[in-house]
């Protein structure tokens, strides 16, 4: 075979059967080399896409491997995280651990702590007992303490009452006397026996009328309570005091205002807070030379005020407040037991109200009584 086309062109000019069949295979080898360069370019061109679709797929490799990078680097925060909280929770299952430790103790300690709720709760109870009944003891020794005080007054009294009713048996004895004269003399009208005998009855009426009053205040006073009027305490307090303070000459004065001070109490025990009251302003002021006590009172609204003032020495400074104390007291040694203004100052409290010492040097003493007053259906219904 001719290896160039100088080759065939020579042996077609030669030959030309030869020169047919050259340009024969010269024509299907250019048909060939032009397949070849399709093909070629075919290939070319596949080289080309292929080339195309590497670098494709090399650029979505790059991204995947960004991705993945990104993908990594979450996994690492991840897997951090996830280490940070399994060590919180970690943390949490040990703190939940001592909280269940701490609660099996303080269940514990609860359970003890109910078990001694439970003893104190009977040491309570029986302590409670114990105080309900030492709180009654302490009760009846106050009744003991203001009965007592009561019986120190009425001996205190003894003398002037006994006086008073040396009055009324005399008189009892005089009138008797006439009618039993005029009875002897026979000739006189029966309406002057009987007026006698009248006037006899009179003075057994007024002696039966004293000592009713004495056994009434010494008897134990009830724990009753109920709308009385200050002006009749105060007057029958008087009653009994008046022989003595009429002997010691003694002037008493008492304005109790023009509204009737009515109060919610126990008549018997504050008619014992006034003769208490009444004996000490009389032996206050028997070294005097004006001898005078002044009672006053006045109802306002919300309290009732009562004061006993006498022109006595008064009480020294600094002792205002003890002389309210059980056993002290300011008179000499067996003139006083010191236990009137204690059961005063307990009588008042139970009642509700307040009392107080006013003494300015050289003025006196005066004391201040503040009640409660009655409501107002009481009043209504009070003697």
């Amino acid at each position: 075979m001719p290896e160039t086309a100088t080759e065939e062109r020579e042996v077609a000019v030669a030959d030309p059967g030869a020169a047919v069949t050259a340009e024969h295979r010269l024509r299907a080898h250019v048909e060939m080399l032009e397949r070849r360069l399709r093909k070629r370019d075919e290939q070319r061109r596949a080289m080309l896409h292929i080339m195309g679709d590497l670098s494709e797929f090399n650029k979505r490799l790059a991204n995947q491997r960004k991705a993945m990078l990104h993908v990594l680097a979450d996994y690492e925060q991840d897997r951090r995280r996830l280490a940070r909280q399994t060590e919180r929770l970690d943390n949490s299952r040990r703190a939940v651990l001592h909280i269940l430790q701490d609660s099996h103790k303080d269940t514990l300690r609860l359970e003890a702590s109910r078990k001694a709720m439970i003893h104190i709760m009977g040491d309570l109870r029986e302590t409670t007992a114990e105080m309900r009944r030492r709180e009654q003891e302490l009760r009846d020794k106050q009744e003991q303490l203001v009965q007592a005080g009561k019986l120190a007054t009425l001996g205190e009294l003894t003398t002037g009452v006994a006086h008073e009713l040396n009055n009324p048996l005399n008189n009892i004895g005089l009138f008797v006397g006439n009618a039993v004269d005029l009875i002897e003399l026979a000739g006189t009208e029966k309406g002057q026996i009987v007026r006698e005998l009248g006037h006899a009855m009179q003075q057994v009426s007024k002696a039966t009328q004293i000592i009713s009053h004495l056994r009434t205040f010494g008897r134990a006073a009830p724990a009753s309570r109920e709308a009385i009027s200050l002006r009749q305490v105060i007057e029958r307090a008087l009653s009994l005091m008046q022989e003595q303070l009429r002997l010691r000459e003694i002037e008493v004065t008492v304005d109790l205002g023009p509204v009737e001070p009515v109060v919610l109490g126990n008549a018997i025990q504050l008619e014992q807070v006034f003769i208490n009251l009444l004996t000490n302003a009389r032996d206050a002021v028997a070294g005097s030379r004006r001898k005078t006590i002044w009672i006053s009172g006045s109802a306002r609204s919300g309290v009732v005020e009562v004061a006993f003032a006498d022109t006595g020495p008064g009480i020294p400074a600094g002792l205002e407040r003890r002389i309210f104390d059980p056993f002290f007291t300011t008179k000499d040694v067996g003139k006083g037991t010191g236990l009137g203004l204690s059961i005063t100052y307990g009588i008042i409290k139970e009642h509700g109200g307040t009392i107080s010492v006013v003494s300015p040097p050289g003025e006196g003493a005066t004391f201040l009584i503040h009640l409660p007053p009655a409501p107002a259906a009481a009043q209504e219904t009070s003697p």
